[in-house]
């Protein structure tokens, strides 16, 4: 389980570290979220909220496209928030602020587009989460978002936790984690009880780059061994099964290795919702 805590701490701090290679790994799903924000966005579109935003990929991408809204980025890490406002110096119309979203949504309202890039499977509660946000929303606000499929069909994830000695066939679960919204009905019933008119998600095959460059095994090595659910293996485990570990996770990315990149089967839900007029 992964709550706001960590966040602030220091699973944000690594993944502010790791800010690049996190965004790298979403290379080939981006376009579709992209794609469905921009089809999501009216003329009347001015106000669009990134929840957990993260080093501000998203919302720098959905600033570019839609220069007449003004988007704001928000996420519990200050390492994250720091490193999307430099990278948003030259985007006028971009702002990041460090916030719990459930505190700060109202802050922003009437918000025409709320959107997210695999933010929004942390909520403690997320029927609580999903209704504030549809609060904060305008009348006919549109909430998009992206999510993990089952665990099974994300190579990445169970290959690695195998690699490392952990049961990659444990009981799928909907504590706050990346596959928390990995079943479809789940996720339909929360929005639907918080607020929001949900339609059929579209679930995006993809490849997870998880290296690439000269040595593309030995960066994807290194990057799971800072993020992801090899990386606790790896630091807690005793001198002799950490390498053993490693052996083994080198053996798994050079299997998914081609050419200059290692990619595995990825699959996600894009999600997206209308606020209920009842």
């Amino acid at each position: 389980m992964t709550t706001a805590y960590d966040w602030t701490g220091k699973i944000g701090d690594v993944w502010a570290e790791e800010w690049r290679r996190t965004d790298r790994s979403f290379t080939n799903l981006t376009p579709h979220l992209n794609a469905a924000i921009l089809s999501a966005a009216i003329p009347q579109t001015r106000k669009i909220i990134d929840i957990g935003c993260g080093a501000g990929a998203t919302s720098l991408a959905t600033a570019q496209a839609l220069p007449t809204a003004q988007i704001t980025g928000i996420d519990l890490s200050p390492n994250l928030i720091e490193i999307a406002k430099d990278r948003a110096k030259t985007q006028p119309n971009a702002s990041f602020e460090c916030a719990d979203i459930t505190a700060a949504a109202a802050n922003h309202a009437p918000i025409d587009l709320s959107v997210s890039r695999h933010g929004v499977m942390f909520f403690a509660d997320p029927v609580a989460a999903f209704t504030t946000l549809a609060e904060a929303a305008a009348p006919d606000a549109t909430l998009v978002f992206s999510c993990f499929a089952d665990r099974a069909a994300n190579r990445w994830a169970t290959e690695i936790i195998t690699a490392t000695g952990g049961n990659a066939d444990a009981p799928a679960t909907t504590a706050p984690g990346p596959f928390a919204f990995a079943d479809p009905n789940y996720v339909a019933s929360i929005l639907g009880k918080s607020g929001w008119h949900v339609a059929a998600p579209e679930r995006i095959d993809f490849a997870y780059r998880a290296g690439e460059g000269a040595d593309p095994v030995a960066d994807a090595v290194d990057y799971f061994r800072r993020i992801g659910p090899a990386a606790s293996a790896i630091r807690d485990a005793a001198p002799e099964e950490r390498e053993r570990h490693i052996a083994r996770l080198t053996q798994v990315c050079d299997r998914y290795r081609s050419g200059d990149t290692v990619e595995f089967p990825a699959a996600a839900w894009i999600w997206t919702a209308r606020k209920s007029s009842e």
